[in-house]
């Protein structure tokens, strides 16, 4: 068995807790509203930035029975007052905005959403249904409270066709980075929130990621799935997307769409934006993993990290495919002090590259030459940036040759990319959008329009000391044998000092044993075919890995082992772990 590219949580217990299907989804709320002895019933429908509003309602008008419908979209402040309201979040900037710190309720006129919620609570008879972005704001307890959630990688997908608009406003013909960025930095913070204040008092989740494949499971079932994900190994949903420098690895590897012109990204552990499938019986269930974090901060992240980060899941890894590709963009990342200040973002995107293969002759960009003139460097890069004409990346920056299982660290504020032909695994903090791309080699993105650069911002960041011999010192191959025994050993690679990720290398023909000890751990299975996650004391069911999976063990799993599995049996494997340094 190959790559997968549909990993599950079989709910045990809930096989009958989840409908498939229009038809039988409004069955099951009528029957949830006919157990109700009160003549005045109230159903909420809270929705997800991104839903699509036109089948909801098309459903709830052919399906379920109401004396009364209350769009909130009609309570809502004006398209205009709501720019106006978040243009201070949205900037004018192409590409980053600040984090807002507004709430649902912001969104809405004061005056309308108080009447609206009088005439509801004064209607003595029939069924009213609420249907919106803050739907739940109109009653505190609704008979039936419904959920329409939406995985963010559909929603930037239906960006791109065009199909949705954010919150509050009709924009889906404006450009998809546009959407993007006020989706990123309001809405799905603004939904996050109300979200998390709802999750405890859900009766029902809708899952509509397939056009014409709507899915309804109980609150309670799905509750109980995140509770259960935190006791056992699982991996997020991965999700693959093309690029202008994509390559060709992953479509063997991965067993992808040979007829893709390439693969540039594999997000596989990146749960504000992952998919966490959940299994009903025959029912595969989709919601974003980030409501398992949400939901089971303390027991998915430990204490200690939930207290430093709190419901943020701060481990990010990812695949970047160069192989028969190009070069990533030339950039540098922000230092901590810069993005909080900038974007508000509490901490910066660190991160390192795990070389997963290569073909020969690649090659790292990272670090600045010695000697390094900064003026003339950044009149160069502005100059290639104002006039799209040629930047001379090798005469500022150290290329170095990347074999299979170099790992190259880089903290923020260094110069960097992936050369041609490398199979990168890169091993992150999770604020991922925040890449200054300083140069992109004048070529265009996918869409045929040049990729935005950002030397004003860059620029501001570059920490001109991270030069030759500080970089080779420093940042390349930092291995530390740390501990071994019969048929395994132990290495360190990382991360630097400066970043909070922890990183361990495990090669073994026999069995390891781990301890969360009390903090998340992630980790790809970097060499071998198969790989089994077991537990000492069997408190969770036997896991399997392949070759190139990522997963993450919760924090409360504390003990657990793995070894070489099927194919792999008796042959040497290797493992990646990253967890976050304590104190402890």
């Amino acid at each position: 068995m190959g790559f997968e590219k549909y990993p599950t949580i079989e709910v045990r217990g809930e096989e009958k807790s989840c409908y498939l299907g229009w038809k039988a989804i409004g069955k099951e709320i009528e029957n949830a509203l006919s157990n109700s002895i009160n003549g005045k019933k109230t159903v909420v429908i809270e929705c997800y930035q991104g839903v699509d509003f036109n089948e909801l309602l098309t459903w709830v008008k052919e399906h379920l029975s109401y004396t009364n419908l209350v769009l909130a979209e009609n309570t809502m402040l004006s398209e205009d007052s709501i720019k106006t309201l978040t243009q201070q979040d949205v900037t004018d900037d192409r590409i980053f905005g600040y984090l807002t710190r507004l709430n649902m309720i912001d969104f809405f006129d004061k005056d309308k959403l108080e009447k609206a919620k009088n005439n509801i609570e004064t209607t003595t008879e029939g069924t009213t249904i609420i249907f919106g972005y803050g739907a739940s704001l109109f009653v505190e307890n609704p008979d039936i409270l419904i959920y329409a959630d939406m995985a963010r990688w559909e929603i930037q997908q239906r960006m791109r066709r065009n199909e949705i608009s954010n919150l509050g406003i009709s924009n889906n013909e404006e450009k998809v980075e546009t959407q993007y960025k006020r989706a990123f930095f309001v809405d799905w913070r603004v939904c996050d929130r109300l979200k998390k204040k709802l999750m405890h008092k859900w009766d029902y989740v809708l899952d509509t990621n397939q056009k014409g494949f709507p899915k309804l499971a109980t609150g309670q079932a799905v509750l109980k799935g995140l509770k259960q994900a935190t006791k056992q190994p699982f991996s997020v949903v991965p999700f693959f997307d093309a690029g202008p420098w994509g390559g060709q690895w992953m479509k063997e590897v991965c067993d992808l769409d040979k007829t893709q012109e390439n693969f540039a990204w594999c997000f596989n552990c990146i749960p504000e934006e992952n998919s966490l499938l959940l299994q009903f019986g025959d029912i595969l269930f989709e919601i974003p993993s980030i409501n398992l974090v949400f939901y089971q901060a303390k027991e998915l992240l430990g204490e200690a990290v939930y207290g430093r980060f709190g419901d943020e899941f701060p481990i990010r890894f990812d695949f970047l495919d160069t192989i028969g590709g190009g070069n990533l963009s030339l950039q540098v990342h922000p230092v901590t002090e810069y993005i909080q200040e900038k974007f508000g973002i509490p901490y910066t995107q660190d991160e390192s590259y795990y070389i997963m293969d290569t073909k020969p002759g690649a090659e790292v960009y990272l670090g600045l030459k010695e000697g390094i003139k900064p003026q003339e460097m950044i009149r160069d890069l502005e100059e290639a940036e104002k006039n799209n004409s040629f930047f001379d990346a090798d005469k500022h920056v150290n290329i170095w040759n990347a074999k299979k299982h170099d790992h190259f660290l880089i903290p923020a504020g260094t110069v960097h990319c992936s050369g041609k032909d490398s199979m990168v695994l890169e091993i992150s903090s999770t604020p991922y959008i925040f890449t200054f791309k300083l140069w992109d080699w004048g070529r265009v993105g996918m869409d045929g329009k040049p990729r935005p650069i950002n030397v004003e911002h860059g620029k501001q960041v570059i920490q001109w000391d991270r030069t030759t011999e500080w970089t080779k010192n420093n940042l390349i191959n930092q291995f530390e044998t740390i501990s071994q025994g019969e048929g395994w050993r132990e290495e360190k690679t990382g991360l630097h000092a400066q970043e909070f990720i922890e990183t361990r290398r495990h090669w073994f023909t026999k069995k390891v044993n781990h301890n969360t000890h009390n903090g998340v751990n992630v980790l790809c299975l970097i060499d071998g075919d198969e790989a089994i996650i077991e537990s000492p004391n069997g408190t969770f069911e036997p896991f399997v890995v392949h070759y190139a999976e990522t997963f993450i063990v919760p924090a409360t799993v504390g003990e657990y082992s793995i070894r070489p599995y099927g194919i792999s049996e008796g042959k040497e494997i290797a493992t990646i772990k990253a967890f976050i340094r304590t104190n402890s």
